[in-house]
């Protein structure tokens, strides 16, 4: 099975891959033996998120603010710098904003779109050179987007600019697909659902929330760690080398089972 499901090797580049999504995603690719660069905006986090990481393989940190193109460009530079191909490109860090549609203000929209949408695009024109070094016929470079089941269905969650945004992306990933699939670069994007991070804190730490929550999965259940990096190791193994502008919902069946 490690032919077609090993990635072993392989240099991955993960935005915001010192917590939540990001850091089970990291982890995930750590023990399967690639070598694994994450970024986080504070240096002190991703740096003792790698330190923890190194302990089961190859893991360093770079420190990136995403909330300008600026900085995605900077980070770009940085990691251009040190290695001469990127095999996978997994734009993750994201941003989210919540209120009630009547106190939802202006301001919630400019940092989440471009953390969650224009710096992903910055990352792929910047490390470009990087991913075609690494693309082949046989073993393409693989882009993954991180996106949402808010862009698939919505979610009485009223977080209207990062509802938005994840619908972006995941357009902007069947552009990116048809674009790079000339330069044997696949593009793909994971829709992932209820997950215990952050952002579910609330409805973790509410058991009403909770039992109302399991009944809203078909699954009856949060997503696992090894739910999410599972499907990304799919998408940067062999096993995923003829897919492209795919949606992968990795949602417990929310978005399937409607």
């Amino acid at each position: 099975m490690q032919e077609f499901f090993g990635v072993d090797g392989k240099l991955v580049l993960i935005s915001g891959g010192a917590q939540g999504l990001g850091r089970m995603i990291a982890e995930g690719f750590v023990q399967a033996g690639a070598e694994v660069v994450i970024t986080s905006r504070k240096k002190d986090v991703g740096e003792a998120a790698a330190h923890e990481m190194r302990a089961h393989g190859r893991c360093v940190a770079l420190q990136a603010d995403l909330a300008t193109a600026g900085g995605a460009v900077e980070l770009a530079a940085r990691f251009s710098a040190s290695h001469d191909r990127l095999d996978v490109l997994v734009n993750n860090a994201g941003k989210t904003w919540g209120a009630p549609i009547e106190a939802f203000p202006d301001t919630a929209w400019t940092d989440v779109m471009a953390v969650n949408v224009q710096s992903p695009f910055t990352l792929v024109r910047e490390l470009l050179p990087l991913l075609k070094a690494s693309a082949s016929w046989d073993d393409p470079a693989r882009i993954i987007n991180i996106g949402s089941l808010t862009a698939i269905v919505a979610e009485k969650l009223h977080a209207y600019s990062y509802a938005a945004s994840k619908a972006a992306i995941h357009h902007l990933t069947r552009v990116l697909a048809s674009d790079l699939a000339q330069h044997n670069i696949t593009v793909n994007v994971i829709a992932p659902g209820y997950f215990p991070t952050r952002m579910t804190s609330h409805i973790r730490a509410d058991e009403q929330l909770s039992k109302e929550l399991a009944h809203h999965i078909p699954l009856m259940r949060m997503g696992r760690p090894d739910d999410i990096a599972a499907a990304c190791i799919f998408l940067a193994s062999a096993a995923g080398s003829y897919l492209t502008g795919v949606e992968l919902p990795v949602d417990g069946g929310i978005s399937g089972c409607r």
